[in-house]
């Protein structure tokens, strides 16, 4: 190993800060590894284990390339794909392969040639089925947003939702048979965040929400075409043709599956239809371009932006209901039955989690009134009006003196009650006069409070009023790249005149260590030098020890003398 990591050691002391930032992360070095020098470097790369670990990411030209330079043909020095070898450090700068990175390859399958055709334009039919799938997924994501921006859902140590998650989705009215894939798509958007197991609803998740159907599927579709991996990204920037995925990265063992799940999350964002054809919206994006989803829109149902408001607390909309009103009217009532005439129930648990929310009586009367086809029915009216009137009757604030959380009430009965309700114990509660303290903080007794369906407000030190979000999105769901800065440098501070010693001691230790046979060049006293084939013993003291082969005697060399040495295979 020593001696065909010597050439990669002076490739890569050769490479720009940057560019071996690059490799660093392109083969998944960790920024605090122990390297020392080049040499170091260099080895590590050329371990067994970590050329499995990058031989799995090259794409099928990629890896059809290498076996051809590991063979002994030979690839032009302008190849896309002999230039992303060289930046992986799996080929030299002269197109020379090492015998580590040859031996793994030559295990390896040689790739198959794709097979690729033109692909198919989808009749009205299928593209018709498309689009209905496609408006489909585009809401059940907002669906999947809304809860997560509620509660954060559980994940599973693989990144999937749990089976009780996927129960209580389903309890919800949110279909669950591609719950996993939708996940995916709406992460690669930037809508879902996972964070310490749990899946919450991202920072543009709001912004989201409120635009219409097309805009949504196409921050969706863009962000799955960013996320595809390099062996099915065109160099337009959009992708290859659906009959070369399975043929992409020909060495990665999960690949069958991974391809798999990309063209199902593709059909399911009616990029493709079941037969397999294209629809119209998908070809500029296959293209690179920027999405067009005027065909699409052609193809879905036309959205309401009216109600029907009903004697028994429950709204209908006779069509899908336009984002932004929806989102809106689910803070305030809870949906019953989604379809594209969806049923809203309105409780007094609803109306106060729209209070909660930053909601007031009048605004909330004035915005059913908008969007009413019926006016707002008398029950109706009368819940919104004593369902305010109560909110806010027990104040949770902190104690500017003590920074104790403090609760109070004009109702002196409801502070009782919550002094002896059982399911407030762990806030452990004190009485102090006519309220109740604790030490736990104002949040965490406030969310108590509300969902011991108390009508409990957030108040500052002043008595004003304070809105918020339970479960607050991320601020980012990006994972920092690696910093190398500091492997780096300690590898350019080993750079130098004496790094050639250094590797003449290096390759005599890994000689000694394999009991190899060693050609040597020595230095003579009168500057002549003298080649030696020894069979090396050991190596100590700043001198070499060997059986020379041709004298069948023993000899110790000086290092300081040696000029090279070379591994001889036997």
């Amino acid at each position: 190993m020593s001696t065909h990591a010597r050439p990669l050691a002076e490739q890569l002391a050769a490479m720009s800060d940057a560019d071996l930032a690059d490799l660093l992360t392109a083969r998944g070095v960790r920024s605090e590894v122990g390297w020392q020098d080049f040499f170091d470097a260099a080895e590590a790369l050329l371990e067994p284990a970590s050329l499995a670990k990058i031989l799995p990411t090259l794409t099928r030209s990629e890896a059809s390339a290498l076996q051809t330079l590991a063979a002994g043909g030979t690839i032009g020095e302008d190849s896309d794909d002999r230039r992303t070898l060289e930046r992986l450090a799996l080929v030299r700068a002269d197109g020379e392969v090492s015998a580590p990175v040859a031996a793994a390859a030559s295990e390896r399958a040689a790739p198959a040639s794709p097979q690729s055709g033109d692909q198919p334009i989808a009749g009205e039919h299928s593209a018709a089925h498309a689009a209905e799938r496609a408006f489909t997924t585009v809401a059940t994501i907002a669906d999947l947003l809304l809860l997560a921006r509620d509660k954060p859902l559980a994940l599973l140590a693989g990144g999937t939702l749990s089976a009780g998650e996927k129960r209580q989705l389903a309890e919800s009215g949110v279909p669950t048979e591609h719950v996993d894939q939708l996940v995916t798509i709406a992460s690669a958007a930037g809508l879902l965040s996972a964070d310490d197991r749990r899946l919450r609803a991202g920072a543009t998740a709001d912004e989201w929400l409120r635009h219409g159907a097309t805009t949504r599927w196409a921050r969706l579709a863009e962000g799955f075409r960013g996320a595809l991996p390099r062996g099915i990204r065109s160099a337009d920037g959009g992708w290859v043709p659906l009959d070369e995925w399975p043929q992409a990265h020909p060495w990665d063992p999960a690949w069958p599956d991974l391809s798999s799940g990309l063209r199902e999350r593709a059909r399911l964002l009616g990029l493709v239809a079941d037969d397999g054809s294209e629809p119209a919206w998908a070809v500029s994006l296959r293209l690179g371009q920027e999405p067009d989803a005027e065909p699409l829109a052609a193809l879905l149902p036309a959205e309401v932006d009216r109600i029907f408001l009903q004697n028994d607390l429950t709204a209908i909309s006779p069509g899908p209901l336009a984002p932004a009103l929806d989102v809106r009217l689910r803070t305030i009532a809870t949906r019953e039955s989604a379809a594209q005439a969806s049923t809203y129930r309105f409780t007094p648990e609803s109306i106060a989690r729209a209070l909660v929310a930053g909601e007031t009586e009048e605004s909330l009367v004035e915005f059913l009134d908008t969007i009413s086809l019926t006016g707002i029915p008398q029950p109706l009216r009368y819940l919104v009006a004593q369902t305010s009137q109560r909110h806010g009757l027990v104040r949770v604030s902190s104690d500017p003196d003590t920074g104790r959380t403090r609760i109070e009430s004009a109702d002196p009965h409801i502070v009782d009650a919550i002094a002896v309700d059982q399911a407030l114990r762990p806030l452990a509660l004190s009485k102090d006069g006519g309220s109740l303290t604790t030490r736990v903080g104002r949040d965490t007794v406030y969310w108590a409070l509300a969902d011991a369906r108390y009508p409990a407000t957030l108040v500052d030190e002043n008595g004003a009023l304070l809105t918020g979000e339970r479960h607050a999105p991320p601020s980012s769901g990006r994972t920092e790249a690696p910093d190398y800065a500091a492997l780096i440098e300690k590898l350019r501070s080993h750079q130098g005149p004496d790094a050639d010693a250094a590797w003449l001691d290096r390759e005599l230790e890994a000689a000694v260590r394999a009991k190899a046979l060693l050609q040597v060049t020595v230095g003579m006293p009168d500057g002549s030098t003298r080649d030696l084939l020894l069979e090396a013993t050991g190596l100590g003291g700043g001198r070499l020890r060997g059986r020379d082969r041709a004298a069948d005697v023993e000899r110790t060399l000086p290092v300081s003398s040696i000029r090279a040495a070379t591994v001889i295979e036997q």
